[in-house]
């Protein structure tokens, strides 16, 4: 026996593998808020800064714009100058940290900041390591916050690629970005086409550009990164993952000649859903947020290099600190905890995950191909298409919801359980405190107050020749950073040189989706009885006062009151809320209803409200949608918003028969 026992070979032990980066998605109120926020969760364990910047910040207007008010510091951090990124980095080495900047249409101008501030660390551009998103497709798709047309924003794209390429090497200067696809209701072959088309499209422009020699374009693919979402069907999530990784091999090497395999790796980073999060029993959402985790991390072929995670009560407002560090300790457990990281990818060679993974990438490639014969992913923003498509997919997806089709625990089903602990009086959430605008604005105009004039103007008729001329915008850019230019002005001046742009809203142009019931009907009979009555088609007009371009719930919403025989007038986003009560006079509507999820929504509401009283609106009712805790609910009701829509009210349909009883009811009573 003891011969035998000799003769076993032991088993080979594996090099376990470096976990991926640890990040929270962070920033709020002001820079140095900001600031100690980041150096409290490096000090915990964290190994990434992912920066979260505020709605003004990111769509390039300054602190003191119109635009901006109510929305300084709600979202993320403001960020006006390069006092503002020096506060911000206060005692953190840039040059030893990777930092992820969650920032598309300004993006040369965030970077341009970033890499100032370095330079008065006095740390080596070549040395910097991160990420800036610059994706501005995605923008137009979902997210909202773009500011310029697609041909001058893919030339800034390519820009920045350029010059990160000479200059900052280790910097992904793209992160092709399907996370907010996803959130706007793309299926999993969706956000796999329209990503990819993304890819091509950038790709395409630095290629088309000149910018970067032959020889070295396969280092320039080698650094574009993306950022994806995962959902809580983590089988399918994973095979995704995996379909990515083949798709973007075979792109690099078929179209663009890429031969070394390094520049061909699909290199992502992660944050897991944020759409499941659910404002009824949220804390279910730990465990979403943990089986959503495991789609990216449990294949080790389709690893994300960087996961950051959301909070499990970003349902009903900002996260606290304690429960950001709530979510970092998530990730530290199973990187450290588990043996996930000693062993290769479980899933090689399973018949059920490859049949996956065949079907997904067989299905974007069909769309890939309705793309690319539109003139690809420009055209296809531009015409409407994708947009289209994925407000039809998002009211699939609510369809589900609402019919009880598609099971989401606590809120269609499994409704009934004890009040949980967690969300205490305080509402287990952070406010930002209202004092935080005035400050940063009081900050901004004693910045422009001491700079020098001659220097910011020369550094502008820099830029502005640039942009003009077709030159590369990023040193200019850096000359801007260092004179003092503000984000308003950076971008004001490209503004005036490319324009501005109101993407395509996909209402108009999506189809009805079956209902289930007949519900819909006799909403669509109410409609019409009222309708006959008030001697006119019910009109209703969907508003996005302020900045925020969350628009799914607003285009939800104006796609289910026309298909509820209501005469709709959704104009799209950022609009303030002159232009929103200007529109309720001129198109004589009977009810407004405002969309809000940034967190803005009592000082924009208030001034949508005063200025209706102003106009003689006073009787036409006002319903509010969005994030909104109980008290300021209780605010906006007293202020007199007719009804207030949080999360909880999944079902469109039963809101599309309240609002036909709000007006019913008010117009009897003007009557």
């Amino acid at each position: 026996m003891s011969g035998d026992a000799a003769s076993t070979p032991k088993p080979k032990l594996q090099t376990r593998d470096k976990p991926w980066l640890f990040r929270t998605y962070s920033g709020h109120s002001s820079a140095r808020a900001s600031n100690a926020l980041y150096r409290t969760n490096l000090a915990r364990g964290q190994t990434g800064l992912s920066v979260a910047f505020d709605l003004p910040t990111q769509t390039g207007y300054d602190s003191d714009h119109v635009l901006a008010r109510g929305e300084v510091g709600k979202v993320g951090v403001p960020i006006s100058h390069l006092g503002d990124m020096q506060t911000l980095f206060e005692g953190i080495p840039l040059e030893k940290m990777n930092t992820s900047m969650t920032i598309n249409a300004p993006a040369p101008w965030l970077l341009a900041l970033y890499v100032a501030t370095a330079e008065r660390q006095g740390a080596d551009r070549a040395a910097l390591q991160g990420t800036v998103q610059n994706d501005l497709i995605k923008e137009y798709l979902s997210r909202g916050t773009y500011i310029f047309p697609p041909e001058p924003s893919l030339r800034l794209i390519g820009d920045v690629i350029a010059f990160t390429y000479r200059e900052i090497p280790k910097w992904n200067p793209t992160n092709v970005c399907s996370y907010h696809l996803q959130e706007a209701g793309a299926t999993p072959e969706q956000e796999l086409a329209f990503a990819l088309a993304t890819a091509i499209a950038v790709l395409d422009t630095v290629k088309a550009g000149g910018q970067v020699p032959e020889a070295d374009f396969p280092e320039v693919v080698g650094r574009i990164s993306f950022f994806v979402n995962a959902g809580i069907r983590f089988i399918t999530e994973m095979c995704k993952m995996r379909a990515f990784c083949d798709l973007w091999d075979e792109i690099c090497l078929t179209r663009y000649g890429v031969t070394d395999e390094k520049f061909r790796r699909f290199r992502y980073g992660v944050q897991v859903n944020s759409l499941g999060l659910t404002e009824q029993q949220p804390e279910n959402n730990v465990y979403r947020i943990l089986l959503e985790m495991l789609a990216v991390v449990l294949s080790k072929n389709a690893r994300a290099r960087a996961v950051q995670l959301p909070a499990w009560n970003e349902a009903l407002g900002l996260p606290r600190p304690w429960d950001q560090q709530w979510s970092l300790r998530l990730q530290q457990i199973v990187a450290f905890e588990t043996d996930l990281l000693d062993y290769g990818d479980i899933f090689d060679g399973s018949r059920e995950i490859a049949a996956k993974v065949e079907e997904l990438k067989t299905a974007a490639r069909d769309e890939l191909a309705r793309i690319a014969a539109m003139g690809g992913a420009e055209a296809a923003v531009e015409a409407g298409y994708m947009k289209q498509k994925l407000v039809e997919s998002n009211s699939r997806r609510i369809g589900g919801i609402e019919s009880g089709e598609q099971i989401v625990v606590g809120v269609n089903k499994y409704t009934e359980g004890a009040d949980s602990p967690l969300v205490g009086g305080d509402g287990a959430i952070m406010t930002v405190d209202p004092a935080v605008e005035a400050e940063q604005i009081a900050a901004l105009t004693a910045w422009k107050a001491a700079r020098d004039a001659k220097d910011v103007g020369a550094a502008l008729d820099g830029l502005r020749r640039a942009a003009a001329e077709g030159t590369n915008i990023m040193e200019p850019t850096i000359a801007c950073a260092h004179a003092g230019v503000t984000t308003g002005e950076w971008s004001q001046t490209l503004r005036e040189v490319f324009g501005e742009y109101r993407a395509p809203t996909g209402v108009g142009r999506a189809a009805a989706q079956p209902e289930a019931g007949g519900r819909l009907a006799e909403v669509r009979l109410r409609v019409d009885d009222l309708s006959t009555r008030l001697g006119r088609r019910l009109k209703i007009l969907v508003g996005k006062p302020g900045l925020d371009g969350h628009s799914n719930g607003a285009e939800q919403i104006a796609v289910r009151a026309r298909d509820s025989g209501m005469e709709v007038v959704y104009e799209g986003i950022r609009l303030t809320p002159a232009q929103i009560v200007n529109a309720a006079l001129e198109e004589s509507v009977h009810v407004v209803g405002l969309s809000i999820l940034s967190g803005s929504h009592v000082p924009l509401v208030s001034d949508v409200l005063d200025r209706m009283r102003a106009e003689g609106l006073a009787d036409i009712p006002v319903i509010v949608g969005g994030i909104i805790p109980p008290e300021d609910e209780k605010i906006l009701l007293a202020a007199g918003v007719a009804r207030v829509y949080t999360p909880k009210d999944y079902d469109i349909t039963a809101i599309m028969a309240d609002i036909v009883g709000i007006v019913d009811l008010t117009t009897r009573q003007a009557a």
